[in-house]
């Protein structure tokens, strides 16, 4: 190795071990000098030392001396935390950890692994800076919900790798790998979602709320507070603002999806949702801003959103899925765009996930062509999602009286209406 390179392997490994030094001599600021076990200094000097063993160890071509250099370092941070335990009575071992780990990425930086050491180490400095954030998820996480994610992932990880990825069916439209893992890529989204909005809870406003919201489910959200109007004791305007929140949401939430499984459809896809995502924000935002103004209070109970990794609901929805995958290649096959298009319409009445990965499918080359072009998929998601809005204008309506209802109605019939109009012009 030439000297510039042993220079610039040393400097990443000290690098490393003064980044990872940063936060933790940061976290532990208030503790005197001497009284810890490894600050900034003392990190960076670790990343040096594993710089300095790499470099040593290639030359050598031994892995005896890292492997001893690492066991003394371990000895020494054992004795240094046991010292430290007894002035202070912190059973923790993270600092000490970040320590063997500081050795670990210093070593391979000098072993030709700079990228890699130093992504991993930026990597590490942000999750031991997470403390707090980290600590306020595990508490808003209740039992039921830590119980549901380790079934939904033992089913994930355990049974997906060994279901076929082939095509079964009329059609060959109904491929068990693709289903199950497009029911885990909802799930997922969807619970990050839940978690946001039991970390933040209702005290942060109807606005945060509409937004977290949204990626769990808008049309519970609008069922919800469309219940709360019926009851009297929150403004209409605060209640709109949060369904069009909800309802706006949805639109960002389906190009993630589109774009995780065939990226080339987002290109195809924002004009028309980023149109529709604005008009129903801005209606949203537009009517909790005026209530803002008039001093008034918004609702005071949270959302009752189901936990979407309960295995029940996971299954109800790769069945349905599995069905829309059957009729959109039934459709397609008998009668075209039509019959995709009318499949659209029907289902965005009730979800627009099912349908925005079927057509993200169809829409995917497999072999020469893919089964549905871009601008016909294009279209068919947007009129599921235009189609969804105007169930939500029915809710909004039906169930929370016309004061929230007309409120609603607008932003969202103007998105539904434009957006496919944009969509048409495109296609």
């Amino acid at each position: 190795m030439v000297p510039e390179q042993v220079l610039l392997s040393l400097a990443i490994a000290g690098a490393i071990g003064l980044l990872i030094g940063l936060e933790r001599g940061w976290e532990e600021r208030e503790a005197g000098e001497g009284k810890r076990v490894a600050g900034l200094r003392t990190f960076g000097l670790i990343g040096l030392f594993g710089g300095v063993c790499g470099l040593l160890s290639e030359r050598t071509g031994s892995l005896l001396l890292p492997g001893v250099a690492l066991a003394g370092l371990t000895a020494v941070l054992i004795v240094s935390h046991r010292q430290a335990y007894r002035v202070t009575g912190d059973l923790g071992i993270t600092t000490l950890c970040a320590a063997l780990l500081t050795f670990v990425l210093g070593l391979g930086a000098a072993q030709g692994f700079r990228v890699e050491a130093a992504a991993t180490a930026v990597v590490v400095a942000l999750l031991l800076g997470s403390k707090p954030t980290l600590h306020r998820w595990v508490r808003a996480m209740g039992s039921r919900e830590l119980r549901a994610a380790l079934k939904l992932l033992v089913l994930s990880v355990v049974i997906l790798p060994v279901l076929p990825d082939k095509g079964y069916g009329p059609w060959k439209a109904l491929n068990p790998y693709e289903i199950w893992w497009m029911v885990v890529l909802i799930a997922t989204i969807s619970f990050v979602g839940y978690v946001a909005v039991r970390v933040v809870g209702p005290r942060r406003g109807i606005v945060v709320t509409g937004l977290l919201g949204g990626l769990v489910s808008s049309t519970a959200l609008t069922l919800h507070l469309s219940r709360r109007a019926r009851q009297g004791a929150d403004p209409p305007a605060h209640l709109a603002g949060g369904i069009l929140l909800a309802c706006g949401t949805m639109f960002p939430r389906v190009l993630i999806v589109a774009g995780i499984l065939h990226w080339p459809l987002v290109g195809a896809l924002w004009p028309s949702l980023l149109l529709m995502g604005a008009l129903t924000y801005g209606g949203g935002l537009a009517w909790t801003l005026a209530v803002s103004r008039a001093g008034e209070s918004g609702p005071a109970e949270g959302a009752r959103l189901r936990n979407p990794l309960e295995l029940a609901p996971a299954l109800f929805f790769g069945a349905v899925l599995a069905v829309v995958l059957l009729a959109g290649a039934g459709l397609e096959e008998t009668f075209g765009g039509a019959g995709l298009l009318s499949l659209a319409a029907v289902s965005g009445l009730t979800d627009v996930d099912a349908i925005t990965l079927t057509l993200a499918r169809m829409s995917e080359p497999a072999g020469e062509e893919a089964a549905v072009g871009l601008p016909l998929a294009a279209l068919g998601i947007v009129l599921a999602s235009a189609t969804n809005g105007l169930t939500k204008t029915v809710l909004s309506l039906s169930v929370g009286g016309w004061a929230v209802g007309w409120r609603v109605a607008l932003p969202l019939l103007s998105s539904a209406g434009l957006g496919l109009l944009l969509a048409i012009l495109l296609a």
